[in-house]
């Protein structure tokens, strides 16, 4: 008899412990903020297992453009286990056009960044003065000698002008601000170097997620700008969109991801890029854009199951392309990586194997709405890949544009 009630207890301590275990990883799977369409409860789509059991409101500045209904909410697992007590903001649906066309990125970085290191030979020998400061491969250089470096020419005149002295160089190295002393040498022509490669500069195409045309901005890539040799991300000093026209394609295979090719058409600026973010490229627009309107998905409404992508393999004009969301991750700690998407559509799979270097930025639409963007594809599987949700980059969007505003 106390056998079975010591099994018994076991039993009930063990699944106890797992239902514990299975709670604490379902409240850290969820945000800590939802938005919700005004007059509507919290439900998501992806987890209909949780109820929300209690909520409070109020009113608070919850955006810069209105006045939004925020509140706690606690949601339950099957409307009995507390699991997790969430913000909830109360916001209007709000409209873009999604555009899925290729568009051209022209970026002016704000120092020079360093992509390499070449050895002088100098009548002491070999020498590399950048090195032996310390400098390293993506750190970029803001200052020089006490004078402002935001391009290579500047690099360089800081340099002729110490003449062989030792200058203060200031960069910066993973998001800090970093010193140094950096002492010039003479080649053997006389002419003073540091021993580095450095970049100010950068081109590339990707994919016009959307433009939200009462406010005058746009959204595209899902992923920073980063430099091709480094894979630092490009801190923006200035840039630009431009119309692409699609010319061709690699076509993707496991191990060798595939790519579009574009030439830049004609002198149009489409608008003005304003932030190089985590989430993608967003800005002001100064031309008009194709696409048509899409009302934006909240996170949570996004689900398992078939879904479309809009993009462009040829010419300018984009076209739907079935595909499958295999996961949805409302918490992911790289928010280029909510969703897990697979493509299915023959077509595409055919031409280019599925996703390919250029389709950044693609559209996703699922029941009507726009719910996310392709960010990345996987290297040893070019029919899959991940994506970012299109609230993530709406929200992003109006950030922007907000600051600058307030830096005009």
């Amino acid at each position: 008899m106390h056998k079975l009630f010591r099994r018994a207890a076991g039993l009930f301590l063990a699944a106890a412990v797992a239902a514990g275990v299975g709670v604490y990883a379902l409240n850290r799977s969820l945000p800590d903020t939802f938005y919700v369409q005004q007059g509507e409860s919290l439900t998501i789509a992806s987890m209909p297992w949780l109820k929300e059991k209690s909520s409070t409101s109020h009113k608070i500045a919850a955006g810069n453009v209105s006045q939004d209904t925020s509140g706690n909410c606690t949601l339950a697992l099957f409307d009995l286990i507390p699991v997790k007590t969430v913000r909830t903001v109360s916001v209007e649906r709000r409209e873009v056009v999604v555009c899925g066309t290729p568009f051209g990125i022209k970026m002016f970085s704000n120092g020079a960044l360093v992509v390499a290191f070449s050895d002088l030979y100098t009548n002491l020998g070999s020498e590399n003065p950048a090195k032996e400061a310390g400098l390293r491969l993506g750190d970029l250089i803001v200052s020089a000698g006490g004078h402002a470096v935001r391009n290579n020419d500047e690099l360089s005149a800081a340099i002729s002008e110490a003449a062989g002295s030792a200058m203060e160089v200031v960069y910066l190295r993973d998001g800090e601000q970093c010193r140094c002393m950096l002492t010039p040498v003479a080649d053997q022509n006389g002419v003073y170097k540091a021993g580095v490669w450095v970049r100010d500069s950068s081109a590339g195409i990707g994919t016009l997620t959307f433009a939200d045309t009462e406010r005058g901005t746009f959204a595209g890539l899902g992923h920073a700008i980063s430099d091709t040799d480094t894979g630092t991300s490009i801190s923006l000093l200035s840039g630009e969109i431009v119309p692409v026209n699609v010319t061709g394609y690699v076509r993707g295979t496991a191990g060798a991801p595939g790519e579009l090719r574009g030439e830049f058409s004609g002198e149009t600026v489409l608008g003005t890029v304003l932030a190089n973010d985590e989430t993608g490229v967003y800005g002001t627009l100064s031309a008009s854009v194709e696409g048509t309107r899409y009302p934006v998905a909240n996170s949570q409404e996004v689900v398992v199951g078939e879904a479309q992508i809009l993009t462009t393999i040829a010419g300018g004009q984009a076209k739907l392309y079935d595909i499958r969301i295999e996961r949805v991750n409302l918490n992911a700690s790289d928010p280029n990586r909510n969703m897990m998407i697979e493509v299915t559509d023959p077509e595409l799979l055919e031409a280019t194997g599925g996703i390919v270097q250029g389709m950044s930025g693609s559209p996703i639409l699922q029941n009507g709405r726009l719910v996310g963007a392709v960010t990345h594809v996987l290297i040893n599987d070019p029919s899959r890949g991940y994506a970012i949700f299109a609230q993530t980059m709406l929200n992003a969007a109006d950030a922007c544009q907000t600051a600058g505003t307030a830096t005009n």
